[in-house]
């Protein structure tokens, strides 16, 4: 066959691939993509954590002579805790509305070039936004906690 084919046409031999391997191969690149953009994103998230622990570790500090008073005062750790959490959940969702017309324009340009169409609902956005406040409250929490916990007259000592 070889031979019919190569005096035939001789500058296009017979090229056979299985379809398996032929889809691997057109899949390729999106899954060096999806590779990439999970370690970046992992990478960011880690990024931001660390940031988030060290503000809340600084607004903690600057707030210890305020949490004082408010626990002689009888206020509870609950409401300490919240009080402490407040900022940074409003941090996040103002960076949720920041982040999601951005990601939803984003995405909507990169799905477009694809032959079977997918729509973002809107829900995938408040799933995200979900995970976001609890990341960021999973993070704070150890410093609000150990805040709230804190002897009232270690930080009113020196008043």
């Amino acid at each position: 066959m070889g031979n019919v084919l190569g005096s035939i046409d001789p500058e296009h031999l017979f090229e056979y691939h299985f379809l398996d391997k032929q889809w691997e191969l057109f899949y390729q690149q999106d899954q060096i993509q999806q590779t990439i953009f999970l370690i970046v994103a992992i990478l960011t998230i880690l990024i931001a954590c660390l940031g988030l622990f060290g503000l809340a570790t600084y607004a903690a500090e600057q707030r210890i002579k305020e949490i004082g008073v408010r626990k002689v005062l009888g206020a509870s750790i609950g409401s300490i805790i919240v009080i402490l959490t407040k900022d940074f959940v409003k941090l996040v969702l103002i960076a949720a509305l920041i982040a999601f017309p951005v990601a939803g324009w984003a995405m909507h340009s990169w799905l477009k070039g694809f032959a079977y169409h997918v729509e973002m609902k809107w829900w995938v956005f408040a799933l995200a936004g979900i995970v976001a406040i609890t990341i960021a409250l999973l993070t704070i929490s150890y410093q609000t906690i150990r805040a709230a916990l804190m002897n009232p007259v270690k930080s009113l000592k020196s008043e």
